[in-house]
């Protein structure tokens, strides 16, 4: 029997009055929403922002949207198309969990895309202003799959390894807490130091392709100790769709990444 930690005794649902009930879950978005905006508005204190206080404050309810839809769409249509398909209802079923990064951050690109065109704002640069804080987003998202025990890693004798509940008595890499360090912690810590330099902010695209390159890369790695999801299993050689997923953001990250490196 490998030495394991227990999985802490954490009720999925942080309040409970009657019938209504707030998931940790839900908190962690809101969390990740508040926290970023908050962020961003202290950001507009330096020369040339992309945004005004009205455009932040307005740009919240795209965000948002942006996010429950895209991840939840994403999660549906690449992760199990099969079950919803049969099920279509508990595609609304948000509180049991179930979204994707990857379709998050295609509903945000496209928020982002749409309200700059109505508002006449520059793309790169609101680009670079959003995600200089949606790391910040990412961790709070980890740490709510960790409460889920949803994502757990492979069978490790780590350890640091976990017994989550329903994933047998094996211990597993955490791996939503190596997420929440490399795609949250460290990532956040990366793009905030660029984009508080003006050097970085005159060349739009930078802190985006930074952002978006450092996911994928983060992701990619961390996805050697994660367990794919039981209906999807293993890909090509050992891979995992997460990877796959990646691969066109990371080249699409270092793309901007190369653009705004050779603008004057």
């Amino acid at each position: 029997m490998l030495a394991a930690i227990a999985f802490p005794d954490i009720d999925p649902i942080a309040i409970q009055i009657g019938p209504f009930a707030i998931r940790w879950y839900a908190l962690a978005y809101i969390a990740g929403l508040l926290t970023g905006w908050q962020i961003v508005v202290r950001y507009l204190r330096y020369p040339g922002s992309p945004m005004q206080r009205i455009d932040v404050d307005d740009f919240l309810v795209w965000a948002i949207l942006g996010v429950i839809i895209g991840g939840r769409l994403g999660y549906v249509l690449i992760y199990n198309f099969g079950y919803f398909a049969q099920h279509p209802l508990e595609i609304l079923y948000l509180w049991r969990g179930g979204m994707s990064f990857h379709g998050g951050l295609a509903g945000v690109m496209v928020a982002i895309a749409v309200f700059c065109r109505r508002r006449a704002l520059p793309l790169l640069a609101t680009g670079d202003l959003i995600a200089s804080v949606a790391p910040v987003g990412l961790f709070f998202g980890r740490v709510a799959n960790f409460i889920n025990s949803e994502l757990w890693g492979r069978v490790t004798d780590a350890p640091w390894g976990v017994t989550f509940p329903g994933a047998g008595n094996l211990p597993r890499h955490p791996s939503q807490i190596y997420e929440a360090l490399l795609e949250g912690v460290l990532l956040f810590a990366i793009v905030q130091v660029l984009y508080r330099n003006a050097w970085v902010r005159a060349r739009p695209g930078l802190v985006s392709g930074v952002f978006l390159a450092g996911y994928a890369a983060a992701r990619m790695f961390v996805e050697q100790f994660r367990q794919p999801d039981l209906q999807v299993g293993f890909l090509l050689g050992g891979s995992t769709l997460g990877q796959w997923l990646s691969v066109p953001v990371l080249l699409g990250g270092l793309y901007l990444v190369f653009r705004a490196a050779r603008t004057n």
